[in-house]
């Protein structure tokens, strides 16, 4: 098959090619020959090829003048670099061969055709996304289809049966609908011995088409006989019944389909949402929760969906942004059951921190703040917000160590209270005071009045044009040295790499003192770095390896940490290097590259020191 002789098209990531991307490969592949001290890319400049190495050792330096370099890393048998250079336009970094050395060239046309033409190889490389089970939509597909096969009605997300009278109104009928926030009711009649259906369709159809009036019983419209499944049915049976009846919802019996008390009602909606992300399956429950017990039910969904997604290769941001969407519902649900209505439009709820950058994956320490107009008399106010805390611990989200939520007095503040708080951070440079301005300056609105919050956030940008405050909020970006040693391995201790510390924090807070610098109102570091380089604050080139080096730390930190919780372990930001792949490695490397060089940055841009 190889056009070639040891060129294994088999093996990983060349296995993700389909046939056509594995034909084109095999044909253009071609074996180079690099005599001893011979440089094969030369940093800075565009690399012909992509390098997989067959024998021999290659040393990558980073180019600190001529003829020398920092030694960064060494690649040896079976070993891919060059990927990024390719992809990138450049290199970043200089590869010499140590003795004599074989490698296989792929011609950068065609790298860059195979990453167009097949997502799953290229999200190997973009993402370091390197377990080809886990990329394979093939395989995916018989591991949905299989659980359809045997999956239960019984496990899935079942709508409660909610019933009324023949006699009930179409219009109490439509308000129970409303009310209870279900598509169907039972209708029990006594001319029946068992109960009908009511949809939300027929009651449109009853008002809309049959012109009845608002008063007429809905009896009559209820459809007779039920179509049942029973609760350990397999759901694929349930889906083949909606399909041949040409309905979207069928009633679930506990035992049997024609005996058994009525356990629910089954659509189309909630088994779809049973193989796919289960996203709408929490949003769907979201939907329905009255109580506190109902939102904690819904939202322990959550990680699971996490794992989901992320077994099925969804791209970090996306799949932070769904996560991000749905914490947001559950925090501003709660905030609604606990906070009267007539109270909501005096204050606003902020999320802050990883939340308030919409980075957040599983539920992490409490991070919120409350914005109360300075009109409001509400003695109810402290109860409230230590119900609104103690309930978010409860459906999952644990109280901040550092006490940054609506609970504490600090954090729940007046309008001109925020102000002062503002004008005290602008004072002191350092400290807690730094500390509690860089959480505020991620700050978002998601429930109650957000217009409360519009003065706080400009006065928060206004803070970007004093250059001295700049310049010790920006200092904190050289706090944590990047994990890498002399010789370019990426340092850990027995816990592994923290690349929260090492690595995600100096992005984020660079961009986030860069954005506030020159204006940007924006809290997501993509869409911080997008605006700095539109405004030729950032280079192109930084503008595309921050946030591909960030997709990259997000996600091996959330393949770590899935490997911990089924490990029976809590989760944290250590990764240990020693079980990534080579080429995850390689990514890992090149990424924490990256952060040096953002870190250089931010030192001339603000004028730094150690």
């Amino acid at each position: 098959m190889d056009a070639v002789p040891g060129f294994d098209l088999t093996q990983p990531p060349f296995d993700l090619l389909d046939d056509a991307g594995r034909g084109r490969l095999q044909a253009t592949v071609d074996l180079g020959f690099h005599a001893a001290g011979s440089t094969l890319i030369e940093a800075g400049t565009p690399s012909p090829h992509v390098h997989v190495i067959l024998k021999g050792l290659v040393h990558a330096y980073q180019a600190d003048g001529p003829g020398g370099g920092q030694r960064f890393a060494d690649y040896g048998p079976g070993d891919v670099f060059g990927a990024w250079a390719v992809m990138a336009g450049r290199a970043r970094l200089s590869y010499r061969a140590d003795g004599e050395c074989l490698s296989f060239l792929i011609p950068a046309e065609v790298f860059r055709r195979l990453i167009e033409d097949n997502p799953r190889f290229a999200a190997y490389f973009n993402e370091g996304l390197a377990t080809k089970g886990r990329l394979s939509v093939s395989g995916a597909d018989r591991r949905e289809a299989a659980e359809l096969m045997v999956a239960r009605v019984g496990e899935a997300q079942l709508a409660p049966a909610e019933r009324v009278t023949a006699a009930t109104s179409i219009a109490e009928a439509s308000a129970r609908l409303r009310e209870r926030r279900v598509d169907c009711l039972l209708v029990d009649d006594a001319s029946f011995e068992e109960p009908g259906i009511l949809t939300r369709t027929d009651l449109l159809d009853a008002v809309a088409l049959q012109r009845l009036p608002l008063e007429a019983p809905v009896g009559p419209l209820a459809s007779r006989p039920l179509v049942c499944v029973g609760s350990e049915d397999v759901l694929f049976q349930a889906l083949i019944g909606m399909t041949e009846h040409r309905i979207e919802r069928v009633v679930v019996r506990d035992h049997g389909t024609s005996a058994g008390t009525i356990a629910g009602t089954l659509g189309i909606a909630e088994v779809l949402s049973h193989f796919a992300s289960h996203s709408h399956l929490i949003s769907l429950r979201l939907a329905r929760a009255h109580t506190l017990e109902d939102i904690a039910s819904a939202a322990a969904g959550m990680t699971e969906l996490v794992r989901s997604l992320a077994a099925h290769g969804a791209r970090m941001p996306y799949l932070m942004g769904l996560v991000s969407a749905l914490n947001g519902r559950v925090m501003a649900q709660i905030f609604d059951l606990l906070v009267p209505a007539e109270r909501r439009d005096r204050i606003c709820l902020l999320v802050m921190g990883s939340e308030g950058r919409r980075e957040q994956l599983f539920k992490t320490d409490q991070d919120n703040a409350l914005v109360v107009a300075d009109d409001l008399d509400w003695p109810g106010l402290a109860e409230a917000m230590a119900r609104f805390s103690a309930a978010l611990a409860d459906v999952g989200y644990p109280p901040c160590p550092g006490k940054v939520m609506v609970d504490n007095p600090h954090w729940r503040m007046t309008a001109t209270q925020w102000q002062a708080r503002i004008g005290h951070w602008q004072e002191h440079h350092g400290g807690e005071a730094a500390l509690d301005l860089s959480i505020a300056l991620d700050a978002r609105p998601i429930a109650g009045n957000p217009a409360l919050f519009a003065p706080v956030k400009s006065s928060l940008m206004a803070l970007g044009q004093d250059q001295i405050l700049m310049h010790h909020l920006a200092s904190a970006t050289l706090n944590f040295n990047t994990p890498l040693t002399f010789f370019g391995r990426v340092r850990g201790d027995e816990r592994g790499t923290d690349l929260k510390k090492g690595a995600i924090f100096p992005v984020v807070h660079g961009l986030r003192c860069l954005a506030l610098r020159h204006g940007i109102g924006a809290t997501g570091s993509i869409e911080r770095c997008e605006a700095l380089t539109s405004l030729d604050v950032l280079t192109r080139e930084f503008g595309r390896d921050l946030p591909q080096a960030l997709n990259i730390f997000q996600r091996m930190r959330l393949e770590a940490q899935v490997a911990a919780l089924e490990a029976g372990r809590v989760p944290d930001n250590h990764v240990d290097t020693r079980a990534l792949r080579r080429l995850d490695r390689e990514l890992l490397r090149d990424a924490l590259h990256v952060v040096k060089e953002f870190r250089e940055h931010m030192r001339r841009a603000f004028h730094l020191v150690d």
